[in-house]
Formats: structure tokens, sequence, C-alpha cells
């Protein structure tokens, strides 16, 4: 390990050109390594999308993610654990043979896959070619480092499945049981409809309301009622009103999932489900309270009881990491890619992610990626064109260039250590955010 935490990697020349000239080579031949599994990797992405399964029930796609790792060939050369602190997350890890050096810690690359779908829609998100592209950069790096001449340099890929990204927060359920403890660097990538090598994902946080009043005869004697529909309906137009109010970048959207049962029943009950999103965790917390100033408010006017209920997980935003995807535009532009203006990557409209969770606790990069369709994510066109075969080519254009970083954070000087110090300056200006008034 040399200064300041960079390794000096065995078998890459330091003379300056051939050095680049040696990374380049390994580069290409980690794009080669995944187009030779160009097959396998569409095959596992279909298996994926023609059966979508929901947040924390993904077990066919656990299935098939496990079984391509355990029998990608030479047999038993990835070490595959299934039901991995969670029940469909899985983790499997490569290193060189004979890397591990005397006292020599490895570095531990990270790339992980998504595979939920959304109700109704299935995979409207593309969660099938996040797996993808993340089980091809991981085969990439692999390919490529098998070919580094001299002895291998002490490295671990480790590929982690992460359920539950549409509902529930699976990579905060791995965090809180360790599963990205020792990562140094983690990577994926998710379709869109452009390239961006960042966006500015926001923090996110949803609540279930519940709204108790009294049945009564609709028509003989509603006066004696008290009506949980109306509560529901004042809460919807109140945030409706709240919108006026806020910031630009807020957002609230909601549904009213349930609202009585029989038109000549007063509605004793009625339920909203709300997600609430902001920039930072402390806008968030703002938009929070006056959201629920809201809801009980309608409780109030309605003679309703109210039970506000929080998600078990807030979702953070994304902490940008201008090094690494910086890098990875470099990379990106030598393959052929064309991403938007850095202006419209960080002014952009975007969504949430648990992603931003991780980026809370290790250094990380999530850029979007255009899969040769216009259709919006969350649509039945986007479902169609996350199966399609235009969009192969692509989600594996992309897993190229998430494996050409991770071989820049290993081979080339200096950049792992301006990745770390990028980490530590964001969260540093992310917790004085949170905290001061």
């Amino acid at each position: 390990m040399g200064p300041g935490g960079q390794r000096q990697v065995q078998g890459v020349a330091h003379d300056g050109v051939s050095e680049l000239e040696r990374l380049d080579a390994l580069k290409l031949r980690a794009a080669e390594r995944i187009d030779e599994a160009a097959e396998r990797l569409g095959a596992l992405s279909r298996a994926i999308w023609s059966e979508p399964e929901l947040a924390y029930e993904e077990h066919r796609a656990h299935g098939v993610l496990t079984r391509f790792f355990e029998r990608e060939p030479p047999a038993a050369s990835w070490a595959v654990q299934p039901h991995y602190r969670l029940p469909t997350a899985f983790r499997a890890e490569w290193r060189p043979p004979g890397a591990a050096g005397a006292g020599a810690r490895a570095l531990q690359l990270g790339f992980l896959c998504e595979y939920d779908a959304l109700p109704g829609l299935g995979h409207a998100c593309g969660h099938n070619l996040i797996a993808e592209v993340g089980a091809a950069a991981a085969l990439g790096l692999r390919g490529a480092l098998e070919g580094v001449a001299g002895p291998p340099p002490p490295v671990q890929v480790i590929v982690l499945g992460t359920p539950a990204e549409e509902d529930g927060g699976g990579k905060i359920d791995l965090i809180e049981a360790g599963a990205f403890e020792n990562l140094d660097v983690v990577f994926m990538a998710h379709p869109s409809q452009e390239n961006a090598a960042y966006l500015p994902d926001v923090a996110e946080h949803d609540v279930t309301v519940k709204y108790f009043g009294k049945a009564s005869h609709a028509a003989a004697y509603p006066w004696e009622g008290v009506n949980a529909l109306d509560a529901a309906v004042l809460a919807y137009n109140n945030l409706s009103v709240l919108r006026q109010q806020m910031k630009p970048a807020w957002r609230a959207h909601g549904i009213i999932k349930n609202g009585g049962v029989k038109p000549n029943i007063v509605p004793s009950y009625s339920e909203l489900n709300y997600y609430f999103r902001a920039p930072s965790l402390k806008e968030l917390q703002v938009l929070t309270k006056k959201a629920e100033d809201c809801f009980r408010a309608a409780a109030l006017a309605t003679g309703c009881t109210v039970e506000i209920k929080g998600g078990v997980h807030d979702y953070y935003n994304v902490l940008p990491n201008e090094s690494l995807w910086k890098t990875y535009m470099e990379n990106g532009k030598k393959l052929g890619i064309e991403f938007i203006s850095e202006d419209k990557m960080l002014n952009g409209p975007s969504g949430s992610t648990d992603f931003g969770n991780v980026t809370f606790v290790v250094p990380g990069i999530h850029p979007y990626f255009y899969i040769g369709s216009d259709a919006l994510n969350h649509t039945e066109q986007y479902t169609e064109a996350a199966g399609s075969q235009e969009a192969q080519f692509y989600t594996l254009r992309t897993a190229k260039a998430l494996a050409m970083t991770a071989l820049d954070v290993i081979f080339q000087p200096g950049l792992l250590e301006r990745i770390r110090e990028d980490f530590k300056l964001k969260l540093q200006e992310e917790q004085l955010l949170n905290t001061v008034e």
C-alpha cells in the first residue's frame, strides 16, 4: 500500500506512457469480457424481467442471480452467499488467486444489483437492467484483473444483491446488518431517458395516515356519523393548498388508499399514503412537519381521530463524488456515451433511492443511462423498453464504463485518495447543513 492509502499494484509499469498503455489494455479486456458474456447476461436480465416480483419477495430473481454466479466458469470461482443478511439478498465475491499478500488488506470494490419490480407495472423502472449492469461490470473487472501480468493485485470484487429499492429500502437494511462494512467504493447504474454521470436524487420520507370516524346510515341519520372519508379528502386538499408555499425542489404526492365500503354508510375509516421529498434531510423534516399539520387539521375539522405512521426507513439524498463521476464520464465518452451537460445534471429533475443512504457510509457512484427509448420511468412503455433487445447495447456499454472506472480506482495514482477526500468533504457539508440553524 502506497502513501495515503493508494495501492501501488505490481504488474503495471510506472514509466509514464507505458503505465497508461497497460491500463488501457486492461480496460479493453474488461470490455471484451463483457461482450463475451453478453448472451448469458441478456438471459439473466430477461429472466428477471419476465417474472417481476415486488419488494422483499424477489425469490426467483434471487435464485437466478445466485445461480448465475455459481455457474460462471470456471466452476466455483465466485464465492456465493445466498440469503445474505436478508432472505432475498445475496453476496458474490472473487479475488485473484494468490492475491492475499502478507498483511495486505484487499481493496474491496462493490457492484450493486437491484431486481424488485413495481405493482401492476412490472419492471417499469428497469431494475432487471440494474441487476445486469452490476453483474456485467463485475465480470468485466474480473476479466481485466485476470490479465494483469505478474503477481495479482490485492483486490476483492464483491457483488451485492440489494432487494426492495421500490418499497422498504433493502440497502438500508443491509447497511444496518453490516453488509457495507469494509467496502472501499461501490458502483451501480440506473436506467433513464438520458446519460447522466450523477443526478441529485433527493431525500424521501413516506407516511401512512389513518382516520377513524363513526359509521352511520348515510340517508336516515348521517348526523350520527363521523365521516373519515371527509377527513381524507380535506387532508388531500390541505396538501394541495400547501404546494403554493412549498419550495421548488420539494415534492408531495399521495393517494387515498381506503375511502369507505358503501355509499349508504358514513365511512368510519380512511387511509392515505404519501411520499415527501426534499434535497436534504433538514428540508425534508420541515416539509414533513408542515404535512403532518395538514393531516391533523383535517382530523380536527371532521371530528375524527388520526394516526400518522412514518415508513421504516427514510431515503437519504445521494451525495455526489466528483472524482468518481468525472472518471466515469471520461471512460463513458471513450465508449461513445453522450452525457447531458453538467448544469442540466446538477439542476435537473430526480427521484429518490436507498442508494443515497449508501453514499453516507461509503463512496459510491450511481449514474443514469439511456436504454434506447424516450419512454418515462414508471410507465407501461418503460416496462416494454426495459425488456427490449435494444436496451442490451446501452446496458452493457454502461457496465463497461463502470468496470473501466473501477480499474482507474485500482491503478490510477492518487484517484482512490481523491475519492475518499470527496466523500469526507461531502459528508461534512451534509452534517453541517443538517445541524446549523
